[in-house]
Formats: C-alpha cells, sequence, structure tokens
C-alpha cells in the first residue's frame, strides 16, 4: 500500500516533496518531474524553489510533464495550465521553458471539433514522455470525487493520455479560478491516463482539508475501484500519499501511519 504521512499543514507537506526532489535532482541532473495544477501542489513547489535557490542546485536540465490541460483554452489565458505551470513551476524554479510540456501545447486552443488533431495529441504525449525516460516524481493533487489528474470517476484504471468530459463537480470545484463563474470553466480536458500516471517512478499525492477526508478515506483504505480513480495508487510500488489531519479524519489506521513514519530509518527518504 501506498505510505502516509499525516503533517500539521501544507508548508510541511511542501518541506517533505521538496526535500525529496531536490535530492532527486542532485543526484540526476535531467530528473524528469511530473508537474500539477491546483492549489494543493502551491506549497510544494515553493519549497522545492526555496531549497534550490538557498543550496544552488543547477535545473538547466531538468524536465517537467504536466498531467493535463483544459480543451478550447488559448496557451496564453491565464487559466490555462500551460500559463499555470509556467506561472507556478518554471519561472520560481528556473527552469528551462523548452524542457517542460503541457498536454495541450500542440493543440494551442485548437476547437473541440478538430478531431483528427485532438485524437492524435495523447498518444503523442505519451511517447514523448517514454522518451524523455519516463517521468521520475509525480506530484498529484485528489479532486472531491476521487479524481486525479482529469480522470474522472469511471476512468479505465489503464487509459493513456486522452480526451475527457469533465465532471460537473470539478467545473463548479474550478469556478474559482474563473470568476466564480462555471460557465467559463471548459467542459473537455486533455489529460494522463491512470496507466499513464502508474508508469511514474514515484508518486507524491497531497491533500488539505475535511473536504478531501472522503476521498483520501476510500483511496487509502478502499477497495481499488475506477469508481475512485485515485485508488490507483494502492497498486503503485512506491506511492507517497501526505495530508494534514482535517483529510486524514475518517481513516481507520491513521495511528499506525503516524506510528510508521516516526520509527522510519532516514535512510530511506520517502
Amino acid at each position: 500500500m501506498a505510505e502516509v504521512i499525516i503533517v500539521r499543514n501544507e508548508e510541511e507537506a511542501g518541506e517533505i516533496y521538496g526535500r525529496c526532489v531536490a535530492d532527486l535532482i542532485k543526484a540526476k541532473p535531467d530528473a524528469v518531474l511530473g508537474l500539477a495544477t491546483g492549489s494543493s501542489p502551491l506549497a510544494a513547489y515553493r519549497a522545492l524553489a526555496k531549497i534550490v535557490h538557498e543550496e544552488h542546485i543547477d535545473v538547466s536540465k531538468v524536465r517537467g510533464f504536466a498531467l493535463d490541460e483544459y480543451l478550447g483554452l488559448p496557451l496564453t489565458h491565464p487559466e490555462s495550465y500551460h500559463s499555470t505551470i509556467h506561472r507556478t513551476v518554471v519561472e520560481p524554479l528556473g527552469l528551462d521553458p523548452a524542457k517542460v510540456h503541457v498536454p495541450g501545447d500542440v493543440l494551442n486552443g485548437a476547437p473541440l471539433e478538430d478531431g483528427d488533431k485532438i485524437a492524435a495529441a495523447g498518444p503523442a504525449y505519451d511517447a514523448a514522455i517514454e522518451a524523455a525516460g519516463g517521468i521520475d516524481v509525480q506530484i498529484l493533487g485528489i479532486g472531491t470525487d476521487g479524481h486525479i489528474g482529469f480522470n474522472e470517476p469511471g476512468s479505465s484504471l489503464a487509459s493513456g493520455t486522452r480526451v475527457k468530459t469533465l465532471a460537473e463537480q470539478t467545473r463548479i470545484d474550478n469556478a474559482r479560478f474563473f470568476d466564480n463563474d462555471i460557465n467559463q470553466v471548459p467542459t473537455h480536458c486533455i489529460t494522463q491516463g491512470i496507466g499513464t500516471v502508474l508508469k511514474a517512478r514515484h508518486l507524491v499525492l497531497l491533500a488539505f482539508g475535511a473536504g478531501k477526508a472522503e476521498a483520501i478515506e476510500e483511496t487509502v483504505e478502499g477497495g481499488v475501484s475506477a469508481f475512485c480513480p485515485a485508488s490507483a495508487l494502492q497498486l503503485h510500488p512506491h506511492a507517497t500519499i501526505i495530508i494534514d489531519e482535517e483529510a486524514a479524519s475518517r481513516l481507520r489506521h491513521k495511528d499506525y501511519y503516524r506510528y510508521a513514519f516516526a520509527h522510519k530509518p532516514a535512510w530511506q527518504g520517502i
């Protein structure tokens, strides 16, 4: 099963992720990072940027692949994931923008009706990840319905990068980024599939707040099911779930998770 780490707050979670990835880049300067958007990873990116700058870590060779992108938004739209990744990751860390990729880059706002172009983008993205040697550490958030990336409930656990229809709840949750107007939130996206995500060598899922407690309960202690896409992390040989007390509130075995982490040998890392 995944390792569960219960922390006090987002900053503590960010420090754990930041140290893990900074050490990876020191050991492997051309590391491939899997990147996610949303609010959950922000403290992690801030912590990593702080370490990179304080320890003068060379990130010029680091590569990155984002999880997903809305369909129908131009790359320059402030809420496109192309723009968001560059604003929250590329610029603070000082990464080479040419080495950071988002699934919708080749589409550049192409309409959903352009079926041939959109259908080809998913397999091409998976091929690009494979050509880069695969993702070393994939950071993940989780939706209130258990989705990871934009893999909504019912998504195949073997799926590759492809076009998906966003669930109404996801559009409601994301409306806060669009002036609280759900009509501005796209209805479709292109997302790494669960099968793509599971190919990463290390998965780190972050979740905070009581609103994520049910999804975390299903992910960690429920059965593996396409109806909680994040439960697929139970199948991964190296998955780390970092959550605060509120997100952990429904877990039956949280005392054991705390005990196990407190007694973990330092040399193991996460």
